[in-house]
């Protein structure tokens, strides 16, 4: 929930970002100033690509917390089989062998979405954030498919 809310505030700081950017965009660009015009043009597109990225990483999360609120309610979510760090990680000689097992049955059945998941919970525990992160991307694929 409070992860919701910091979502929700990050996204009302970008839209306050945009309009004031907005406005500073256009008054660059009413200025005539081949220099100010450029400016003003960047500070058109900057924001919108943020919020671009900013809506693609809520559509990621919204889909992820679906998925592993699902995961979760049937049983089917990862325990902790070693002791982990302070920070919640799997410890480094742990890791390995837990991912490759994972890894294992994902490849084993390609389509199911859930051992896909289960694949990204535990690279995340071990802080493999961008193979975790890949591995959920294609949960969310094979889910809605």
């Amino acid at each position: 929930m409070i992860s919701r809310i910091g979502v929700g505030v990050m996204a009302l700081c970008l839209a306050l970002y945009i309009v004031v950017v907005g406005q500073r965009a256009v008054l660059m660009l009413t200025t005539g100033e081949p220099i100010a015009i450029a400016i003003g043009v960047a500070l058109i597109v900057m924001p919108l690509i943020g919020a671009w990225a900013l809506v693609r990483e809520m559509q990621f999360g919204f889909a992820a917390d679906k998925l592993g609120r699902t995961l979760d309610a049937e049983g089917g979510m990862p325990q902790a089989e070693t002791e982990l760090t302070p920070s919640g990680r799997i410890a480094k000689g742990d890791a390995d062998p837990m991912i490759a097992r994972y890894t294992a049955e994902a490849e084993a059945a390609p389509a199911e979405w859930r051992a896909w998941f289960r694949l990204g919970v535990v690279q995340d525990a071990a802080g493999r954030r961008k193979d975790a992160r890949a591995s959920i991307r294609e949960a969310i694929r094979l889910s809605r498919s």
